[in-house]
């Protein structure tokens, strides 16, 4: 499974409560992205990835919302430049 991939089903599966303490975002793919500021692999800003440690349960679950929403804009920009293509 691609990391992308295993990062939204997990983003899914924060949100829908099967977790008693949120995991890590982090796949691995340790890539700041200059443009949007946020890591290729997880999609964090760098600020969430250095308090993650420190954060309380209800801050990461507010992290792996903006995952979700991070990654669902970049699945519809990456769409919408392959639609322009053709």
């Amino acid at each position: 499974m691609a990391a992308h991939d295993m990062l939204a089903k997990r983003a899914r599966q924060v949100a829908a409560g099967l977790f008693d303490e949120a995991p890590s975002p982090c796949v691995s793919v340790c890539r700041m992205d200059p443009a949007s500021e946020l890591c290729e692999g997880c999609f964090r800003t760098l600020d969430e990835i250095a308090l993650w440690g420190r954060m309380n349960e209800p801050g990461k679950r507010e992290v792996w919302k903006a995952i979700a929403q991070r990654m669902a804009l970049a699945q519809a920009h990456s769409q919408g430049k392959r639609e322009q293509r053709t």
